[in-house]
């Protein structure tokens, strides 16, 4: 128990430093820790990282993609564990993490009807949303990096110690 609440309280801290600190749109570490805490952690800490996005949304305020936000983590974290062969699956699947957050978030911009109910509103939409994804792809190629150097680095620090 006492393990499991240390990991939420870091998984609290991380997710809210990567939102509070100032950054370019949609540079945070929201999508890797979305796919990597499932990963590393399990599924049982899901709702830990979803309770974390609604707490720091408290914070910052609300919005009316808020569950399209949630949902897509929510589904990031559930098709994370079947990318947990070696570093290269699970990076790719931090990249596809990327792609399905684009694509719901970004369903739920255009059903909120600002670009109109048509194809040509969607595209729109989309297209529009094209510098984001940039800023999301390289944030999640960069803190999934970062926790598969740490993951890592904790490995062979362990066999290291095992083999002395």
């Amino acid at each position: 128990m006492y393990t499991y609440i240390k990991f939420s309280l870091a998984i609290l801290v991380a997710l809210s430093v990567s939102r509070f600190v100032p950054h370019p749109p949609n540079f945070t570490s929201l999508l890797s820790l979305s796919f990597y805490v499932p990963v590393f952690l399990g599924v049982k800490f899901l709702p830990i990282l979803v309770l974390s996005f609604i707490f720091t949304d408290y914070i910052i305020g609300f919005h009316s993609l808020s569950f399209f936000t949630w949902g897509s983590v929510v589904f990031i974290g559930l098709m994370s564990v079947y990318f947990n062969k070696n570093i290269t699956i699970r990076i790719v699947g931090s990249l596809a993490g990327c792609i399905i957050f684009f694509l719901i978030t970004n369903f739920g911009v255009w059903s909120s009807g600002g670009y109109g109910y048509s194809l040509e509103g969607l595209i729109i939409c989309y297209t529009l949303a094209i510098p984001f994804f940039g800023y999301s792809l390289i944030s999640t190629f960069l803190f999934s990096g970062l926790i598969e150097a740490i993951y890592n680095f904790k490995t062979v620090k362990k066999h290291l110690i095992l083999t002395k």
